[in-house]
C-alpha cells in the first residue's frame, strides 16, 4: 500500500489489520507528486517482489470552485493525472514482468464528458470543474495505455467507485449524512477486477455491480 505519510499509512494499516483480514498487507512510502519518491517505490518493489501484478492509481485530488485558478488546476493535475502517468511509465517494467498485468485507475462518473455534455445527466451542472477535467484525462491514459500494451497482455480499466463514504476532500462525515454507501462494495468491485472477473471489459470505463460508463 503506497502511502505519502508513514504514520497515517500505519494508522490506516492498523485499522485493517485489526479486521484480521486474508492474506497480508505492507507499507510503501510513495508520494506520487515527487519523481524521486517514485522511483525509490519502484526500486524497493523491484528489490522486495521482483515483480507488480496488479498497480491501482488511487491518489486522488479534489479542487472544489467551479472556476479554478492556474494553482488549483496544477494541484489537481499534479495528484489525479502527472503522478498516474508517471507511476504506471516508472513500474511498468515490473507490471510487464508479472503475470498479473493489471492496471486500474481510480477515476470518477464526474470525468465522462459522455455525462458532463448531457443535459439530462445527474453530474451535468456539477461544480467540480478542475476534478472532473483531471479525471476525463485520466480516463485518456487508460484508453491509450491500453492500446499500446494490450499486445503484451496489460489490461488496463478506468473505474469509478461510485458515492461512498471516504475522505477526499475532508468530506466523510458529509458524505455519510448524504447517504453514500460503504467504500466496501467498491472494495470488492476492485477485488472482481483484480481476481479476473471483469478481464472481458479491459480497456473500458466501468463501475461497481457490473456497470459500464461511457467515456
Amino acid at each position: 500500500m503506497g502511502v505519502r505519510n508513514l504514520e497515517k499509512g500505519q494508522k490506516a494499516l492498523d485499522e485493517v489489520n485489526a479486521r484480521k483480514p486474508q492474506g497480508t498487507l505492507s507499507l510503501l512510502a510513495l508520494d506520487v507528486s515527487n519523481d524521486d519518491s517514485i522511483h525509490a517505490a519502484a526500486k524497493k518493489l523491484e528489490a522486495d517482489y521482483g515483480r507488480l501484478d496488479v498497480l491501482i492509481n488511487n491518489a486522488g485530488n479534489q479542487v472544489q470552485p467551479r472556476f479554478p485558478t492556474r494553482e488549483q488546476l496544477r494541484e489537481s493535475f499534479e495528484t489525479n493525472v502527472y503522478g498516474p502517468v508517471i507511476v504506471t511509465q516508472t513500474l511498468l517494467p515490473l507490471i510487464t514482468a508479472s503475470h498479473g498485468k493489471k492496471i486500474i485507475n481510480v477515476s470518477s462518473e464526474l470525468g465522462s464528458i459522455t455525462g458532463g455534455s448531457n443535459p439530462s445527466h445527474h453530474a451535468y451542472r456539477n461544480p467540480f470543474t478542475a476534478y472532473r477535467m483531471s479525471k476525463a484525462a485520466l480516463n485518456m491514459l487508460s484508453a491509450t495505455t491500453y492500446a499500446h500494451l494490450k499486445d503484451q497482455g496489460v489490461k488496463v480499466w478506468s473505474f469509478c467507485p461510485g458515492f461512498v463514504v471516504t475522505n477526499l476532500a475532508d468530506q466523510r462525515d458529509r458524505r455519510a449524512a448524504m447517504g453514500a454507501e460503504s467504500s466496501e462494495t467498491s472494495a470488492q468491485a476492485i477485488l472482481d477486477i483484480v481476481e479476473g472477473k471483469r478481464d472481458a471489459e479491459a480497456g473500458t470505463f466501468i463501475g461497481r455491480y457490473g456497470r459500464q460508463i461511457p467515456w
